[in-house]
């Protein structure tokens, strides 16, 4: 017995439980709100974008169990297939669909719209929740570059076409998943499609004050039809939103760095949080043009109540995604 109570106060055991624990501590610390409120969405219907993983994934897990239909929205059937299954499996839901979704490309986007027209006449929750970042130099099918046509016009073009099924059945929410790094963005309206230069982080930077000029101008349109929409950040997750970022695919990044960064990443389930809140949270009926993190209001950037460049930005998504507005 001595000799253990000896070991247990020997300095090396001491500080390897002490630095241990601090990290335990931190890892919690840093995941952030969560949303622990008992919701019943039976009979409601939302649409996940990007749900096959990550935050998406972890979202409609929760709205799965708590009775909620669900339309995955994905561009990969058969992760999202597999997704399905699973959360299926573990919920016991068996109203969680999978539909071929790709924000690269405006067909595929009325393509997905048309076709869950033709399965529900109600929608109480849109989820835009899919997103590239870092990419190098792309253009999707239409085009557009990729960080601007999938972060923002993809969702501009699929919200737009699924706002006569939200207002029929209002009152019914719009959340936009944004990222702090919409601090660091600008509105280049002089090379908004970034044909002059371009940058991976300042492109992907302007996608997410894209995301959320687009929230604030929406909510401005929306007033008196009690749908409302609202942007956050989900905080810096642990999830593979950086695929694409040629520096997270080093060895040094998979093998040292993520590992020191462990205890200061957050969950993808801790990343889904501010979304699952801004989706459910009774609080927020009626609340609308708010951003948020950590389920809790969050002021944004200078540059994101500019309401002449939010203007500037809806007429040039307007022309670009070919939508009529009906303003």
């Amino acid at each position: 017995m001595s000799c253990c109570l000896c070991s247990l106060l020997c300095p090396s055991v001491l500080w390897a439980a002490i630095i241990g624990g601090a990290i335990y501590f931190l890892k919690i610390y840093m995941q952030g709100g969560q949303f622990k409120k008992d919701t019943d969405e039976t009979g409601k219907v939302f649409i996940v974008t990007g749900a096959n993983t990550g935050i998406g994934k972890e979202t409609v897990r929760e709205i799965a169990k708590r009775g909620g239909t669900v339309y995955m929205a994905c561009r990969d059937m058969n992760r999202c297939e597999r997704a399905r299954l699973e959360i299926v499996a573990e919920t016991n839901n068996k109203n969680i669909f999978s539909r071929v979704l790709d924000l690269s490309s405006l067909d595929s986007i009325r393509e997905f719209v048309a076709g869950f027209k033709k399965e529900q006449d109600k929608l109480h929750v849109l989820v835009n929740n899919a997103g590239v970042m870092r990419c190098p130099k792309t253009l999707t099918k239409d085009g557009f570059e990729l960080q601007l046509g999938v972060n923002h016009m993809g969702h501009f073009l699929l919200t737009n076409l699924l706002l006569d099924v939200l207002k029929k059945s209002a009152p019914s929410r719009i959340v936009v998943v944004s990222s702090l790094a919409h601090t660091r963005g600008a509105i280049n309206v002089d090379d908004l499609n970034s044909e002059k230069s371009y940058s991976e982080a300042d492109a992907y930077s302007q996608s997410k004050l894209a995301n959320v000029l687009f929230t604030r101008e929406l909510a401005k349109r929306l007033e008196g039809t009690r749908v409302t929409v609202n942007a956050l950040h989900p905080g810096v997750v642990d999830t593979e939103l950086a695929r694409n970022w040629a520096f997270f695919q080093t060895n040094f990044v998979k093998y040292f760095l993520k590992h020191i960064l462990w205890p200061v990443l957050k969950t993808p389930k801790s990343g889904a949080q501010t979304s699952i809140y801004a989706a459910l949270d009774r609080d927020l009926d009626g609340v609308t043009g708010m951003y948020f993190s950590d389920c809790k209001p969050k002021d944004v950037a200078p540059a994101a109540k500019d309401d002449k460049t939010g203007k500037f930005l809806w007429e040039e998504s307007e022309k670009w995604t070919g939508l009529v507005s009906s303003k």
